[in-house]
């Protein structure tokens, strides 16, 4: 059975993974990057049985390799990027599968910023994927393996698509609360996953601490420049960009663009409202 770390791409989906990999996979909760490789992605080549040669192939595929690699009463905690709704008919996962899913939003604003820096784009073709309603990822092998394709939509239609599933139990929670409400989120997140697991223990506190701790956005990205991270990516002249960049100081307000915050606050009204993200806050 799967228990999902979902998010639209910069999200914070590492920062939460690391905190929950922390928690449940080291002795007292002092984090270090290899705990990450208990929390893998999907879709993926490593959790794929066969070569994938169209993306509309790999959709065919998701269900088939879940069963194949988390089927049974083990369960898997796995990342993920895919939007819940169908992809040309084909469903990501289903309730047979799936245990439960943290999902994890974050407001757009600071998020695009993040985009520009992560995928090295500028704010307008940034601001084109967000609304894209059939935005997709995909990083084919050198072999053209089509196994890591991923489904995104919009970024409204990706949170929607789990915040308003019945498929299985969701944890929804922001981005922002694991800077304002720190402990009481991280203590929710442990508590959801307990009982999912149906685990009747009381919760480690001082593993908690340390796990929240260990995991702090300076920490992690201290751990980055003095180790390295192989989920870092380059830039088209061959930098590398660092992964943990601004974190919780990315503030809108200082850095988005006029053009670019009037065009997300008018097409992302609603949603922005529905979450608790002021226009002018």
């Amino acid at each position: 059975m799967i228990i999902w770390i979902a998010s639209y791409p910069k999200s914070g989906n590492t920062y939460l993974r690391s905190f929950i990999s922390s928690y449940y996979f080291s002795k007292k909760g002092k984090f270090n990057f290899d705990l990450l490789l208990n929390i893998l992605q999907f879709p993926s080549i490593k959790f794929s049985k066969k070569k994938i040669n169209s993306e509309f192939e790999a959709s065919q595929s998701w269900i088939y390799n879940q069963q194949q690699f988390f089927s049974g009463e083990k369960i898997h905690f796995i990342k993920t990027h895919s939007n819940l709704n169908e992809y040309k008919g084909n469903n990501f996962t289903t309730g047979n599968l799936s245990l439960g899913g943290i999902y994890i939003v974050r407001d757009p604003r600071n998020l695009i910023t993040s985009m520009t820096h992560h995928y090295s784009l500028d704010y307008d073709k940034a601001y084109s994927k967000l609304i894209n309603e059939n935005q997709t990822l995909l990083e084919k092998s050198t072999d053209g393996d089509c196994s890591n394709f991923t489904f995104l939509g919009s970024w409204s239609s990706h949170y929607k698509s789990w915040k308003n599933t019945n498929k299985f139990k969701i944890l929804f929670i922001k981005y922002e609360d694991l800077e304002r409400n720190k402990f009481e989120t991280f203590k929710e997140i442990v508590n959801f996953i307990n009982t999912l697991k149906k685990e009747k223990s009381i919760i480690n506190e001082k593993k908690l601490i340390n796990s929240i701790n260990s995991t702090n956005f300076s920490n992690l990205k201290n751990k980055e420049e003095n180790e390295g991270f192989e989920e870092s990516v380059y830039s088209k002249s061959g930098k590398r960009i660092r992964f943990f960049n601004l974190g919780f100081n990315n503030r809108w307000q200082k850095i988005l663009p006029e053009n670019i915050l009037n065009k997300l606050n008018n097409t992302l009204q609603n949603e922005l409202n529905e979450l608790g993200y002021g226009i002018n806050e």
